[in-house]
């Protein structure tokens, strides 16, 4: 009773207390709520706009310059790359005097081009004469933190778009090989008619098998049982923006042993525009010759001079036709291991 009465005589302040201490609770419970719906910080490490450098792998790689230019120092239609070796001389002469005679005059002067070349680990000989060779001419892109070699040249590809995309303003891109011949007539007459966006053209693989053995042995490969669909490396163009998209997505690629290989896979998850052409005789020993091509693979010097001297005097690729195995469409419809039927009457 003595209880009841005290309660009775103090309810006033007691509900006052309760309302209180009511109060606190939510005050409180709205502070951590508030603080749950925060954003949380961004993590470490992912890229933004600046540079970074290449997957480490050995001696592969190509540090960025420290700080990105603040516009491209030039600007082309088609930017020419070819990987060569310091060694390859006789091949960029013929080349110069050849295929890529055209590039940087009229109608052809806003084709830009390059010859690749890793310089890490060479004699002083070697880069003198390479020295020489890029005063006379001044088409050599020089990695020196690069070791040329066929391990390295994945890193060294994607070192070329790494550069490229800082320091060119262009639409679409080349890449060839220093035993490569192209119809950059042709060529450039059909890239200004294509929308220079999202594009890969080439030839394309899809039932390739994964080697393991030899210099393409690909030892880290768990993606699938055939290396997925892509353009053979002997030469094909990618557009600007996939050029970029490498750039920024380069610490998150992964190199594997063949840099043609590789492009498929860095290029798999994206919406691009896959053109498979046959008039890119790019396999790894070519097909023939055949006036519609556009570009050839695997010629020797003398290849070379004999197509450039028939063009010049006969306005066309070949002296006699020849096929030497035959070819295929690409069939998008069908899983990539049947993909490729070799048939007769394509070129």
């Amino acid at each position: 009773m003595k209880l009841l009465r005290l309660l009775c005589r103090h309810k006033t302040a007691l509900g006052l207390g309760g309302l209180s201490l009511f109060a606190v609770v939510l005050l409180y419970l709205a502070k951590c709520t508030s603080e749950g719906l925060r954003p949380l910080p961004a993590p470490h490490g992912l890229p933004h706009n600046q540079p970074a450098a290449l997957p480490p792998r050995g001696a592969r790689g190509l540090q960025p310059p420290a700080a990105l230019p603040s516009s491209p120092e030039e600007t082309a239609f088609l930017a020419v790359l070819i990987t060569s070796g310091p060694k390859y001389s006789e091949r960029r002469s013929i080349i110069r005097s050849t295929w890529l005679s055209a590039a940087g005059r009229p109608p052809h002067d806003d084709i830009w081009s390059r010859f690749v070349i890793g310089t890490g680990g060479l004699g002083a000989e070697e880069l003198r004469s390479l020295e020489l060779e890029q005063s006379r001419h001044r088409d050599l892109l020089l990695l020196p933190e690069l070791r040329d070699s066929y391990e390295n040249l994945t890193a060294k590809v994607l070192a070329t778009y790494v550069w490229l995309d800082l320091h060119l303003d262009f639409q679409f891109a080349l890449k060839a090989d220093d035993d490569t011949f192209v119809r950059l007539d042709v060529l450039v007459e059909e890239l200004r008619a294509k929308e220079p966006r999202r594009l890969y053209w080439g030839f394309f693989s899809g039932r390739g098998r994964v080697k393991s053995g030899g210099k393409w042995k690909e030892s880290a490969w768990v993606l699938c049982d055939y290396y997925l669909p892509y353009a053979l490396g002997g030469g094909y163009v990618i557009s600007a923006d996939l050029v970029h998209y490498l750039r920024l997505s380069r610490d998150y690629l992964n190199m594997w042993q063949s840099e043609d290989v590789s492009l498929g896979v860095w290029l798999a998850p994206i919406d691009v525009k896959r053109v498979h052409d046959p008039r890119f005789d790019t396999e790894y020993k070519s097909r023939g010759c055949n006036n519609k091509y556009i570009v050839t693979h695997k010629q020797s010097i003398e290849d070379m001079l004999e197509k450039h001297q028939t063009l010049a005097k006969e306005g066309k690729l070949c002296k006699e036709e020849v096929k030497l195995r035959l070819s295929y469409m690409y069939d998008w419809g069908v899983p990539p291991s049947q993909c490729c039927q070799r048939k007769d009457g394509i070129p």
